[in-house]
Parts: C-alpha cells; sequence; structure tokens
C-alpha cells in the first residue's frame, strides 16, 4: 500500500446531479454512456481540475479550479493527461492569464481539435495577504479557439461549468 493518499473532496450530491447530465448529454449524442470507455466519463467530468500555481509577482500561491473541454478532430487524449498539463504550467511561477493562455495553447496545439475552452476560477493569497485584503475574492480567466468562439459552443460550455462542484 502506497503512503500517500489521494484524497479528493466534492459535495456528493451536486457531484452526482453534475454526472447525471454529463450521462445525459452523452446519451443525446447517441453514444453508449455503458460502454467501456464512457463508464466513468461522467464522474470524471463532473469533478474539476483543481490548480496549484505560486504568483511571479508576489511569490505567493494562488489556487482554484481549472475548467477545460475540447471536441475532438480525430485525436482524443487520456482524461488524466490534461490534469497532467494543467500540472505541468501550473507548477512553474505564473501569472493566472498566462497560465490559461498556456493550458490552451498547449491542448489546442498537440491534439488540433475542432475546439477548446479553458476557464480557470482562483483565489489569489497576494489579494487575501496584501493590501487588497479581500477574503473571498475569486479571478476568473478564460480562453476559447475553434468551436468554441461561436457563442452557442461557449454558452453550453459556460452552463456545465456554473454548478458549484465544491
Amino acid at each position: 500500500m502506497s503512503p500517500y493518499q489521494n484524497l479528493e473532496e466534492y459535495n456528493i450530491n451536486i457531484t452526482n446531479e453534475v454526472k447525471e447530465r454529463f450521462s445525459k448529454i452523452i446519451d443525446e449524442i447517441g453514444e453508449d454512456v455503458s460502454r467501456e470507455g464512457l463508464i466513468k466519463t461522467p464522474e470524471r467530468a463532473a469533478k474539476a481540475i483543481e490548480l496549484y500555481s505560486l504568483c511571479e509577482h508576489h511569490m505567493l500561491p494562488f489556487f482554484g479550479k481549472a475548467h477545460i473541454a475540447y471536441i475532438p478532430n480525430g485525436h482524443i487524449v487520456g482524461l488524466s493527461k490534461i490534469p497532467r498539463v494543467v500540472d505541468v504550467f501550473a507548477r512553474r511561477l505564473q501569472v493566472q492569464e498566462r497560465l490559461t493562455h498556456d493550458i490552451l495553447e498547449s491542448i489546442n496545439n498537440t491534439l488540433k481539435p475542432k475546439g477548446v475552452a479553458v476557464v480557470i476560477e482562483a483565489s489569489h493569497m497576494c489579494m487575501m495577504m496584501r493590501g487588497v485584503q479581500k477574503q473571498n475574492s475569486v479571478t476568473t480567466t478564460s480562453g476559447f479557439r475553434g468551436q468554441f468562439e461561436k457563442i452557442e459552443t461557449r454558452n453550453e460550455f459556460l452552463k456545465l461549468i456554473s454548478s458549484d462542484l465544491s
């Protein structure tokens, strides 16, 4: 048994509700949600990707969630790879705007999807501790390419991520 334990904390009721929505979407687009590759997809999609980074301006942490979607164009990636992309860029000294852009461009350039969307919601210790002192402030950044530049596709994505998954 590993000495490390991976703890994920989510509001189970909200996660299950969002999971059911994703299952319905998969079913409505004609896929079989019980197919091997899709069995856990609704649950994985219902859990946002957490990120932790260090502000390059103040050397203080910022942390939050990254919501990422892409529309495949012949190439797909295992879902475990997307959090790794987030981690690669988040582990550097960063600003949230560039972090959003780096994740977006990495997925777009690697997979060449029909569209990619990235929304990051983060709390910044530099705002909480320093002069601004806004304890509950959240900064949101976003980037869209391809099909997600169309308002209908973008709105569908934003609606899906608007549920509180904490």
